[in-house]
């Protein structure tokens, strides 16, 4: 007796294609805490799995510590790591997978990093007049802004804009 295949309707591809990627809300207040979220102390595997979970909207931020699996302790504050911090730093692993494989450091800052980078640039922008504050302003929308070191010396902003603007006619 012989078997016949019931998977000849496979062969002919996906029934449904998709037209157009998944694009999240940039504009949401959770997309944009998700987004904001260090990746660190992770593989490289791990490091692209969380950031696909993030870019299709599928990432679950932690709401309480969880527990370390290595010293029982709740001290675990990313979500999908099972180990702390300190732990797979001494350990020298993945805190995800818990493989000894190179992790990659994120180039994320912490808060206080941020916070204080935020007050120097409105120390700055403050200081400069009105006009040339609106053009940084501007700029910085359409992201071709000059970085806040160069706006200190005025003359410098106006060389940006000149050719910015040139660009924009052409």
């Amino acid at each position: 007796m012989s078997k016949i295949s019931t998977n000849s309707k496979k062969k002919s591809g996906q029934k449904h294609q998709n037209t157009f990627s998944f694009q999240s809300n940039k504009n949401s207040k959770k997309t944009k805490y998700i987004n904001s979220l260090p990746i660190n102390g992770l593989c490289h595997k791990c490091k692209e799995i969380i950031e696909w979970r993030k870019k299709y909207k599928k990432y679950k931020p932690l709401t309480t510590l969880k527990r370390c699996v290595n010293c029982n302790e709740k001290a675990v504050k990313e979500a999908y790591h099972i180990l702390c911090s300190k732990c797979a730093t001494d350990k020298k692993v993945c805190a995800k997978c818990q493989e000894s494989a190179e992790i990659v450091s994120s180039n994320n800052k912490s808060d206080k990093e941020l916070l204080k980078e935020q007050q120097e640039r409105e120390k700055v922008l403050e200081s400069l007049p009105e006009r040339k504050r609106r053009t940084y302003l501007r700029q910085l929308e359409r992201g071709k802004a000059p970085p806040l070191s160069l706006v200190q010396d005025l003359d410098e902003l106006d060389d940006f804009s000149d050719e910015s603007d040139e660009s924009d006619k052409n």
